[in-house]
């Protein structure tokens, strides 16, 4: 599977340190494994996953061979 950030996700991940920006996309590449790994949960009353990585959040979506990954923030911002 192949990994996608939306412009949104992408900017607000260039915004943040090296470290973390890291250890976000090493989360990233362990969700592209078969099966995705990590703290993985279906959104209530939304459709789409999100993956817990520390304090933040990334929300996405699993298409055929794609996984588009449109939003990431911290665990409080996200879900406004």
């Amino acid at each position: 599977m192949m990994t996608e950030l939306s412009p949104k996700a992408a900017k607000y991940l260039l915004k943040l340190d090296s470290n973390t920006k890291n250890r976000i996309i090493k989360a990233f590449k362990n969700l592209e494994k078969d099966p995705p790994q990590g703290d993985i949960k279906k959104m209530q009353g939304k459709d789409g996953f999100r993956l817990r990585i520390g304090k933040f959040r990334a929300l996405f979506d699993i298409t055929d061979d794609k996984i588009i990954i449109y939003d990431i923030n911290s665990r409080g911002q996200i879900y406004k």
